[in-house]
């Protein structure tokens, strides 16, 4: 299991409200900030494709070592989209994924301090608690990125509401979220399922990805065990694991591609950014790596000592956007 952040987690087959009241006692009680927020949206209008009779039940938990102790997300049958709006917003908005080894969703330290991060530049930033594979949903490794796929959607038919521009809209995953977030970099028009209503008209692809310590290819030594065993289950077909090692699918109209590692990361290794990066080269596609000494693994937006390296990522990947996008 992966040491790191936090998460509070909605869920279940009860009204949203309810559940937000119900979820953000603990994360007051511990100084974080309630999860979910006051503004966010649910993705599915019922029941989530692939769900069984009986629904995950929310499994909140509180990990780490005292005095850093993070919420984790467990249960996720009812998925939803966080909204954080910054104070000047200048168009550009960012769909920020977090990990958890596809065995639980951090939403904490790769959530809402991404939005406590990007915010001040101007980006309006939506948290996506995706439902966790492994859980009892039909066709599983299919089910993180109809959830990506379907925020993306709704975003884009929403965005007078939030006051975006639909082509600027990208994403930023990390760890597993990293995968999902390269999943839908090179997936975003897989069918994975079927439309429900008007907003799935509306594109999935994000005009830039940012992946972030990322479990990159499931089939390569480097993966990490835990999620590609969590997404794919016991005995994956070639045809499905081949859709989902996100680097052998990078092609000339991938979108442009922001990496950010650690060195010295002990549980996801460099040569999985590595992979990607060697990917994209080769297709051509623009990209730009950050590789830092020091940081390990899950640091998040905010989890870097003040000082350290690694801590200034977020600025570089507003630097890049900007560039990207040709502001």
């Amino acid at each position: 299991m992966i040491d790191r952040r936090s998460v509070i987690g909605a869920m279940a087959s009860v009204p949203l409200a309810a559940r937000a009241a119900a979820q953000a006692a603990p994360a007051s009680a511990t100084g974080m900030t309630p999860w979910p927020p006051a503004e966010h949206f649910p993705l599915w209008p019922g029941r989530p494709p692939g769900a069984r009779a009986t629904l995950p039940s929310p499994r909140p938990s509180m990990n780490g070592p005292a005095g850093q102790q993070q919420l984790w997300l467990r249960g996720i049958a009812t998925p939803i989209v966080a909204v954080f709006r910054p104070e000047r917003p200048d168009g550009r908005a960012v769909l920020t994924i977090p990990g958890g080894g596809y065995g639980f969703v951090s939403v904490q330290n790769e959530g809402i301090d991404v939005a406590r991060t990007l915010n001040p530049h101007g980006i309006t930033v939506f948290a996506l608690a995706y439902r966790l594979p492994s859980e009892g949903w039909d066709h599983q490794a299919d089910v993180p990125l109809q959830d990506a796929q379907r925020a993306m959607r709704l975003i884009r038919a929403n965005a007078a509401r939030y006051g975006i521009d639909p082509a600027r809209l990208g994403i930023v995953g990390f760890s597993a979220g990293g995968h999902l977030a390269g999943s839908l970099t090179v997936g975003y028009d897989d069918r994975v399922y079927a439309p429900v209503d008007a907003a799935d008209r509306q594109s999935a692809r994000p005009r830039f990805s940012g992946l972030v310590y990322p479990v990159a290819s499931l089939s390569t030594p480097t993966t990490h065990a835990g999620s590609r065993d969590n997404l794919l289950g016991p005995h994956p077909d070639p045809a499905t694991k081949a859709r989902y090692d996100s680097p052998r699918r990078i092609t000339g109209t991938t979108p442009p591609l922001f990496l950010v590692h650690a060195v010295d990361d002990g549980l996801v290794p460099l040569d999985q950014s590595l992979d990607v990066l060697t990917c994209a080269r080769a297709a051509k596609v623009p990209v730009e790596a950050h590789f830092f000494e020091k940081g390990g693994h899950g640091f998040g937006a905010l989890g870097a000592p003040e000082g350290a390296p690694a801590r200034l990522w977020p600025d570089l990947f507003d630097r890049w956007i900007n560039h990207t996008l040709g502001a």
